[in-house]
């Protein structure tokens, strides 16, 4: 008997609310025409994935950089409406922009 016969037990009368918690669905982004440039980049001798071209709100980008890095589980940070990348992951980046519905064009290398 698991947590949730248990709870029932204790309570007949209570309707469950069922929650369809997706976090790979990011509603309340705005999308854009315009494709997202992912880029490659040496920074100081280190590999970095450079993404730039959102056109939208800048809370909406911090969110989508949010959802990388937690994604891929690297490092990175939001400076100056782009959002850097530790380490080199273009395709993995443009895969994740392309299943939530971005354009995402590819430059260099």
């Amino acid at each position: 008997m698991d947590l949730q016969d248990q709870l029932k037990n204790l309570f007949p009368d209570h309707v469950s609310e069922e929650t369809t918690d997706n976090p790979e669905e990011t509603p309340d982004i705005w999308m854009q025409d315009d494709p997202i440039i992912c880029k490659y980049e040496k920074r100081k001798g280190k590999p970095t994935t450079v993404l730039e071209g959102y056109t939208g709100a800048a809370e909406d980008f911090k969110k989508l950089a949010k959802d990388i890095k937690t994604t891929l589980s690297v490092g990175g940070s939001f400076k100056d409406d782009k959002i850097i990348i530790q380490g080199d992951y273009r395709d993995k980046i443009m895969q994740i922009l392309k299943d939530k519905g971005f354009k995402v064009k590819r430059v260099g290398g």
